[in-house]
């Protein structure tokens, strides 16, 4: 059993906010309207290219003043390349930059056990994307993480040097236990108040992250238990619902659903019987992050298209998103496709993620669910910022 506490010194916040359908958290990340500078520092007096680390100060002068050196996190994961570039702002951070690309970096791995050509070299083009964010901003200090698909990939390594040579970027494949300490540290302010036990969810890519947590001794919860399984909305798609490819009509289409729900509750297994007791007790919350949670509270709120200041933060009860699930496992691809905030680029893998939702469901009955915009890079985010400051501080003393 999985016990420790991730450094955090950020507060939880209250759900205050509401509007007709849930209730939503105070606090969030504020997004510069006006992003500032563009001071390039792109290569060494060698003329060599300069490696962006998977954590690395870049300014050459020590510790400049707290709160006005830009900070940023990059999560390469099996399905998205996410980065995030942010300055301390109080106890929480302002974004000033940020980028996104689904790039289904782990397409073909569950079958292939390697990442393919086409796979690295859509993640390649968001990287270099990346590495071009990270020189214009002047980024004081990063951290750049994979997860599951270079985690299992006989070539994840290969591919990780191949980053570094063709971007500058230093990748840290990390492992799930730390993939799970950063989702927490990432979203756990958006927990609704309580004592009882929780669970946090992240729905990848590649895998799934459970987390028990409790009260801690500061304003993070404490984990008490984690699982991680190797079933998120590529892997499973590729192992299971590739025969929905074949189904000619509703009746196959809910077979192909229940052999993924089956699939996952059967990994779910050895964790939900650890956990049993402690989801018998009265008022336990969840709160889940990824694009199958936010997806599927866009179409709680009957949104046109996505809207993050809407959804981020949102309780939602747990019945309607079994309710939309079903109704989603029933369609077609294509019609899928045409139903709004989930359009072409989602409408193959959301069925995969809600047979693990669904499954979290069981194991974890919540009556409500917590919504969660927000995850690994704003854990990494906080990670940097806390360690610099105390680092700063402690100088200060000496």
């Amino acid at each position: 059993m999985a016990d420790f506490a991730p450094p955090d010194d950020g507060r939880r916040a209250c759900n205050t906010e509401s509007n007709r359908s849930g209730e939503v958290a105070e606090k969030r990340h504020h997004h510069s309207p006006k992003p500032n500078g563009t001071n390039r520092r792109q290569r060494k007096p060698d003329g060599k290219r300069r490696p962006h680390s998977s954590q690395k100060h870049f300014s050459g002068r020590g510790h400049a003043k707290h709160g006005r050196q830009a900070y940023a996190a990059l999560d390469l994961g099996t399905n998205n390349c996410r980065l995030l570039i942010a300055r301390p702002s109080g106890q929480d951070f302002t974004v000033i930059d940020a980028f996104s690309r689904v790039v289904r970096l782990g397409e073909g791995l569950a079958l292939s056990g390697r990442l393919s050509d086409e796979a690295m070299d859509r993640a390649l083009g968001a990287l270099h994307v990346c590495a071009e964010k990270l020189r214009r901003r002047n980024v004081y200090l990063a951290r750049s993480v994979a997860t599951e698909a270079c985690r299992r990939a006989a070539n994840g390594e290969r591919f990780i040097e191949r980053v570094r040579e063709e971007t500058g970027i230093v990748l840290d494949i990390i492992s799930a236990q730390e993939e799970a300490r950063l989702a927490v540290l990432g979203c756990h302010v958006l927990l609704e108040q309580g004592n009882s036990p929780a669970l946090i969810f992240d729905i990848g890519g590649g895998s799934t992250e459970l987390i028990l947590v409790g009260p801690g001794e500061g304003a993070v919860p404490r984990i008490l238990d984690w699982q991680s399984v190797p079933w998120g909305v590529v892997s499973l798609t590729d192992t299971v619902m590739r025969e929905a490819v074949q189904a000619r009509d509703e009746v196959e289409r809910l077979a192909v659903y229940a052999a993924m729900r089956r699939t996952v509750t059967e990994s779910f297994a050895p964790f939900a019987e650890r956990i049993a007791k402690s989801s018998r007790e009265d008022d336990i919350r969840l709160l889940g992050t990824s694009g199958t949670v936010t997806t599927l509270a866009s179409l709680h709120l009957e949104l046109p298209h996505y809207d993050r200041r809407a959804v981020d933060g949102l309780i939602v009860p747990s019945s309607s998103m079994r309710n939309i699930s079903t109704r989603l496992s029933r369609l077609s691809e294509a019609e899928r496709g045409q139903v709004p905030c989930i359009g072409p680029d989602r409408a193959e893998l959301v069925v995969a993620g809600c047979a693990i939702l669904e499954s979290i469901l069981d194991l974890w009955p919540a009556h409500r669910l917590g919504v969660a915009d927000r995850g690994i890079r704003e854990g990494i985010l906080r990670s940097l910022m806390a360690g610099d400051f105390a680092s700063v501080q402690s100088a200060g003393k000496t």
